[in-house]
């Protein structure tokens, strides 16, 4: 018999009502079972704390600690974000290795560590999330806790060439095999993890496909994140935004959104856009792109770098196809509350998602959910997002190749209505069966299967 479900991620929710998908899950999730949230208050302190703080939760217990400002710059800004986060995007070249960062990551895990091991029980279910703490399970052990503990992975899971370059390579298969089940979100992701253990001494797969490695049996299992489908779709019909936009009649629209990011792809799909507008007749249907791209990480270089070419890029765009009446390219660089994107997302005619490389994507879910079903936009989606392997229907795209971005933009805006009716009705099908709450179910339900199985 399982006992609490205890989630730990680096934020727990704000004041007021829960937001975001994720967050609202997790949320529904305890709130129905009982339990409690651990994770970082946001607040800066003069020095650590071997305490927590409570928080209000509906239903069940919101934990916090600080992190001091050494913490947050080398913990947070530096090993998480300037180190695990470009090496699972693939971008191991702009990793910035600091003396000090790893000891201030290790150490804001262990002392998370040993404050939770004094309030587990051996029954409860400890749920990780995400590359914050990936070596949280192994300091939990350390701390004598024997609990099932399972950890999702919401990024990319590394390779195994480009785990070399991290000088804690040889510790990074020892922080997967303290969990019983890491959860990853695509089988690419799954084949990468056993890549990993298969080039590992001692290591073992076991016949009922668990591994086994370093004296633990563990799982690895892909598990993909969808959304709260059926509340973004009626979120959509509520809002009209090409009137947002102040749209002429037979403007088209092409829509992106993700937070400013090196991995997301903006500069190569905004010149795949001038390419589009270059070979576009005279005469032919204008069509307007709006990207919203708000801040995120602005402390660290490699996402000025981003910013100020998005910025050349749009202004290079806009002043060679500008008209009097026109701009081609919109860039908003801040956040947009959810209700009006998925209005701007039901207009739109296209929903342009090309990362280099990324976990799963939900804005290519979130775009298909609020499409109108009689009249749907066609969704661009690169081969290398997460959510490309759930959504075959949609136009597939190389991000590096900028001329067959082009040329999917003009495909797509001259779709006939069938074929976008078609296309989208198989997307819908999939994101509405597969949502946020059929992702919770069906890990935790695997979490506990593994917890009756150890008792």
């Amino acid at each position: 018999m399982t006992g609490r479900t205890v989630i730990v991620s680096n934020r727990v929710p704000s004041d007021g009502p829960p937001s975001g998908g994720l967050v609202v899950a997790l949320h529904d999730c305890l709130r129905a079972r009982g339990g409690v949230w651990y994770g970082t208050s946001g607040q800066i302190a003069d020095a650590p704390r071997d305490t927590f703080d409570d928080v209000p939760g509906d239903g069940y217990a919101i934990r916090t600690f600080d992190l001091t400002q050494d913490e947050y710059d080398r913990y947070y800004l530096g090993y998480a974000n300037s180190v695990l986060w470009p090496l699972c995007h693939r971008r191991a070249d702009l990793m910035a290795l600091q003396a000090g960062d790893f000891d201030a990551y290790l150490g804001v895990n262990r002392r998370l560590a040993q404050m939770m091991a004094a309030e587990l029980r051996p029954n409860d279910l400890v749920w990780i999330h995400d590359y914050h703490f990936l070596p949280l399970a192994a300091c939990l052990r350390e701390a004598g806790v024997t609990a099932t503990i399972g950890y999702f992975h919401h990024i990319p899971f590394p390779a195994v060439h480009d785990l070399l370059a991290l000088p804690e390579h040889d510790a990074f298969p020892g922080w997967i095999a303290a969990y019983d089940l890491v959860g990853l979100q695509t089988g690419r992701d799954v084949a990468a993890a056993l890549e990993m253990v298969r080039n590992l001494a001692g290591a073992e797969h076991l016949r009922d496909g668990a591994l086994h490695y370093g004296g633990r049996r563990f799982e690895v299992r892909s598990f993909p994140i969808g959304i709260d489908a059926r509340s973004f779709a009626a979120d959509a019909g509520h809002g009209d935004g090409r009137a947002l936009l102040n749209l002429a009649p037979a403007e088209r629209l092409v829509i992106g959104v993700d937070r400013l990011d090196y991995s997301k792809g903006l500069d190569n799909r905004l010149r795949a856009f001038g390419t589009f507008l270059q070979a576009r007749a005279d005469d032919s249907v204008r069509a307007s792109m709006l990207q919203i791209a708000p801040p995120t990480r602005e402390e660290v270089a490699a996402y000025a770098q981003i910013r100020d070419d998005l910025e050349r890029i749009t202004g290079q765009v806009n002043g060679l196809h500008s008209d009097l009446d026109w701009t081609p390219i919109r860039y908003i660089h801040r956040g947009i509350p959810r209700a009006t994107l998925a209005a701007l997302y039901r207009a739109a005619d296209v929903g342009f998602v090309t990362p280099f490389c990324d976990g799963m994507n939900l804005v290519a879910k979130e775009f298909v959910a609020a499409q109108d079903p009689d009249d749907p936009g066609v969704l661009i989606l690169s081969r290398f997002a997460g959510a490309a392997e759930q959504m075959s229907q949609a136009l597939l795209v190389n991000p590096y190749d900028i001329e067959e971005m082009a040329t999917a933009l003009a495909d797509a805006l001259v779709m006939p209505r069938p074929e976008r009716q078609a296309r989208h009705a198989e997307l819908l099908s999939g994101v509405m069966q597969e949502d946020v709450a059929h992702w919770t179910d069906s890990y935790l339900r695997r979490m506990t299967r593994l917890a009756d199985a150890k008792a």
